[in-house]
């Protein structure tokens, strides 16, 4: 089946960027959410990348507005009824995913793949979900989604060879390398790997036995790590990590290693209750 029309749910972060890749490869791309407002911004975080690339000699202005061109912008999922395939990238909330998918089922075409990217929930109760179980897949995309590499292909329990090959070769033709996650675990690959990591070096700091700055430097001098786990937490969100690590701890036997550290509960209210824009782990003062 040759995907020409790609529907995004989602404009935020995530669903903008893979809507942006989406386009840059010649799709005609629908990308859906739940207010103007959403798409609107999700839209300007395109234009602003596209334009930072014109201006280091990367695309032209020609080559920008014909990515653009491909992109339309809806709050209505009936919009998404004409195209080959979909990639859902709402919030993390299980609920809501499922509820997506089990509209979208009643949408789009029976042969349409439904794939989803999220970076730790069930894809088989997703799956379940859609009514369409053969046809979903995860195709996890990481941040900022038109720069990093990885793709993880996920199988959820119901998953068929041809779901996983189509969704693989649409990764790959998007210019992203691959690796096939083969049974359904929470965190897949890379999470399952990071989340620790986060867990630990929070506990170094909590211990008084080094700054969030030292432990950053630590691991990227030491294991040659573009970022420490302090600067990816601040970039991606100390309450995802949060959530992921409550997630990991509730669906894999609630062992001790998943129990987010008291530190970084108390930075997430911080934030909560107006500290400075911006804040983050380096403003940690003990």
């Amino acid at each position: 089946m040759e995907i020409k029309k790609i529907g995004v749910v989602g404009a935020g972060t995530m669903g903008n960027g893979i809507a942006q890749v989406a386009a840059q490869i010649g799709c005609s791309v629908v990308m859906r959410d739940v207010e103007e407002r959403f798409v609107e911004k999700g839209l300007k975080n395109i234009t602003g990348f596209l334009s930072k690339s014109v201006e280091k000699g990367k695309m032209t202005e020609d080559q920008k507005k014909d990515i653009l061109g491909r992109i339309k912008g809806t709050t209505n999922m009936a919009d998404l009824k004409d195209v080959d395939f979909v990639i859902e990238a709402v919030l993390e909330d299980l609920n809501l995913k499922k509820a997506v998918f089990k509209e979208l089922d009643g949408i789009c075409r029976p042969e349409v793949i439904l794939a989803t990217n999220t970076s730790s929930m069930s894809i088989t109760e997703i799956a379940v979900a859609s009514g369409r179980p053969d046809k979903v897949a995860g195709m996890h995309f990481f941040n900022p989604v038109p720069l990093m590499r990885l793709v993880e292909i996920i199988r959820a329990y119901q998953t068929s060879d041809e779901t996983v090959r189509i969704t693989t070769d649409l990764a790959k033709k998007m210019g992203k390398e691959t690796i096939e996650v083969k049974k359904d675990s929470p965190g897949f690959v890379v999470n399952r790997v990071m989340i620790p990591h986060f867990i630990e070096a929070v506990n170094i700091v909590q211990e008084g036995i080094a700054t969030p700055e030292d432990v950053d430097k630590a691991i990227k001098l030491g294991l040659n790590y573009p970022m420490g786990p302090f600067e990816l937490m601040d970039l991606t969100g100390l309450d995802i990590a949060k959530n992921v690590a409550d997630y990991f701890y509730n669906e894999l036997n609630k062992e001790n290693k998943w129990v987010v550290p008291n530190l970084h509960k108390t930075m997430i209210r911080a934030n909560r209750l107006g500290r400075k824009t911006g804040a983050g782990w380096y403003d940690y003062k003990k």
